[in-house]
């Protein structure tokens, strides 16, 4: 048994809200609906009962009565039929309900841990209202993707997991360097607590959990379909995320209050790129040498991609260091990404990852500060540079500790 109890590191003096508020919701429908109608006796006269017996009796065991059926009734039984998501009869509402309904204690507990562990990093680096539609819109997407996957039918589908499964997706691309905290019970000769890898816990629940049961054909309640949907999208938008550079959220907001729009222009793929003389490469050069950050930001609004791809690695942190001191916080962060996405193929971009991770960690932003710091030692750090890299590394641990 793998049981993951919690991950590190996890953003500081930040209040996840949102992901508390999904948690409350699912309790408070369980406690309100879920719990005290499960002992609830239906009402035979009542129409959905002869509705639910001619939707549900054919999928049934061979040999299984219709009084056996209705013997084990409940009124919730009939409440999950009226309210979860068909996929012979899909209502949108039903779809949104699903996600708040289901099917016992243990459903319940699982799906809300994971949630627990995952949720808080991924609604810090999205925001409050992005990651509540991330949430939703990656839970929509599993149930489509389940109906997709399935043969239609007035079978309920319930449960909280194909959105925890979008966040998981989002958490797998955005947090590679993470560690999980888990209690492993390999009976009768293992009992421990270990961290491993954020990557080979969520590998384990995608590939064993769900991806094999799913290809052999497994034989069980739990919807694998929507589970893969869900982490799926989460995957999709995470990659679609990184690749445009999208900066909303906690994680984003700058210190000093500046205005960050200016260096936007500066993304890849951005119209924004303007046409540059070419000597606005040396120009910039000549105003960092003279520590003269206006002049150096000014010249960097117009810069195009190729002028960008001129300037080295450490000619981008020199700059970004004079741009985060003349108080332009946010233009400094995203010249270092602009930096790491146009030297893609380099290896010298250990000094890049570094400031990143150093800015990061100045402003409290510990879980983005830490991916980026693990980053400086895939490129061969100088002493130097791997010194400063673990004294961070170190300061995280000292100031958040390994896990919750």
């Amino acid at each position: 048994m793998f049981l993951p109890l919690g991950d590190t590191p996890n953003p500081r003096n930040f209040t996840p809200w949102v992901n508390w508020m999904l948690i409350a919701a699912n309790v408070a429908v369980y406690l309100m609906y879920s719990m005290p109608m499960s002992g609830q006796p239906v009402d035979f006269s009542d129409p959905l009962v002869l509705e639910y017996l001619r939707a549900i009796f054919p999928g049934t065991p061979a040999g299984l009565l219709p009084r056996e059926v209705l013997s084990n009734l409940s009124a919730y039984d009939l409440f999950v039929f009226q309210h979860g998501y068909k996929s012979a009869a899909p209502q949108f509402v039903d779809l949104i309900y699903s996600m708040f309904l289901h099917g016992g204690f243990l459903h319940l507990a699982g799906n809300m841990l994971f949630l627990w562990i995952f949720g808080d990093n991924v609604e810090h680096r999205f925001g409050r209202l992005a990651y509540l539609m991330l949430y939703l819109g990656t839970g929509i997407a599993a149930t489509v993707a389940f109906a997709f996957l399935s043969e239609p039918s007035m079978v309920p589908l319930v449960g909280a997991s194909g959105a925890i499964s979008g966040v998981l997706g989002l958490y797998y691309l955005l947090f590679p360097r993470n560690q999980v905290r888990v209690f492993v019970v390999l009976f009768p000769f293992f009992f421990n607590t270990v961290l491993l890898p954020c990557r080979w816990v969520l590998g384990f629940y995608v590939l064993v959990d769900n991806l094999l049961p799913f290809l052999i054909g497994a034989e069980s309640s739990v919807a694998y379909g929507a589970h893969l949907g869900g982490f799926a999208a989460g995957l999709l938008v995470a990659w679609v995320v990184e690749r445009s550079g999208f900066r909303l959220g906690t994680g984003a907001v700058s210190q000093g209050g500046e205005a960050q729009a200016g260096f936007r222009g500066t993304v890849p793929g951005s119209s924004r790129f303007g046409a540059s003389g070419s000597g606005a490469v040396d120009g910039l050069r000549d105003a960092v040498s003279r520590k003269d950050a206006p002049a150096a930001f000014a010249l960097l609004r117009s810069l195009s991609r190729a002028d960008m791809v001129r300037l080295k690695p450490e000619e981008c942190v020199e700059l970004a260091d004079a741009l985060d001191r003349s108080g332009q916080k946010g233009a400094a962060m995203n010249l270092l990404r602009t930096c790491l996405s146009v030297h893609a193929e380099s290896g010298n971009l250990a000094r890049v990852y570094l400031a990143l991770g150093q800015q990061r960690l100045a402003q409290g932003q510990v879980a983005a500060a830490y991916q980026h710091l693990q980053s400086v030692f895939d490129y061969n750090p100088s002493r130097e540079v791997a010194e400063q890299a673990r004294e961070a590394l170190a300061l995280i641990d000292k100031m958040h500790g390994r896990g919750r």
